[in-house]
């Protein structure tokens, strides 16, 4: 298979972005606009990105494996964990679906959330033709019967620190659910700017939200060592 010819500045662009590489695993820092897998618009997904990237650098014949055990939306920015065998794919696929993969956030939000800090609870129902999520009852119990596809969202929360206009906020998430960090912190009253869907008064430049993937914490799927990576901050987040 031929993957496309990257521009020398596309080429040092994507080798900028690399956080982790080795036979197994590559961690990149995804930019806000960015899909991660193919959709309906018909955008190159990071995955065939660097496909192309491995292809070109590495003078590599045929086919490139590069699995996504999980996925970040389109306006969101950060770390970005990609497999580069089949085995590392199946075992992270897994632990992001037991709980083994720890993911920390920061928001840069509307409002100064109040409390400052604390554990937001409730049950999330999508709706598809909006993609948007709607928290459909408080709390952790019980599942409201109106909704029975209506999911747990359970995340911590704290405020870290302010510019002239925005408030950081740093999330855990606790689970993993669709929009869930841009549903719960609207909630809470505190939009993400930039978001439109989920309440910020105006949209950014660069057609992203102010949401980052800023850690992940796990065990490497192959080599049972313990991986503690970070992505640097855009550029627009100036202050922080």
């Amino acid at each position: 298979m031929e993957y496309r010819q990257l521009t020398q500045e596309e080429f040092d662009d994507l080798a900028g972005r690399i956080l982790y590489e080795d036979n197994h695993l590559l961690v990149v820092n995804k930019r806000a606009g960015e899909i991660t897998q193919g959709d309906k618009t018909g955008d190159e997904p990071l995955t065939e990105t660097y496909k192309a990237f491995i292809a070109q650098r590495d003078a590599k014949p045929g086919r490139v494996f590069l699995g996504l055990p999980h996925r970040l939306d389109r306006p969101v920015s950060g770390l970005c964990l990609l497999a580069k065998t089949s085995k590392a794919l199946e075992r992270l696929a897994a632990m992001f679906r037991d709980g083994g993969v720890h993911k920390t956030y920061w928001a840069l939000c509307c409002a100064l959330p109040d409390p400052r800090e604390g554990l937001l609870e409730g049950w999330l129902a999508r709706n598809e033709q909006q993609n948007k999520s709607f928290i459909v009852a408080a709390g952790s119990a019980p599942k409201p019967a109106r909704y029975p596809e209506a999911k747990l969202a359970r995340l911590r929360y704290r405020y870290l620190r302010s510019t002239d206009h925005y408030h950081l906020v740093e999330v855990e998430l606790l689970t993993g659910r669709h929009h869930q960090i841009r549903c719960q912190l609207a909630h809470l009253g505190c939009p993400i700017k930039g978001d439109l869907k989920y309440g910020a008064p105006r949209s950014n430049p660069d057609g992203g939200i102010s949401l980052h993937a800023r850690r992940i914490r796990f065990v490497h799927p192959v080599r049972q060592t313990e991986m503690d990576l970070t992505a640097p901050l855009p550029s627009s987040w100036k202050g922080l």
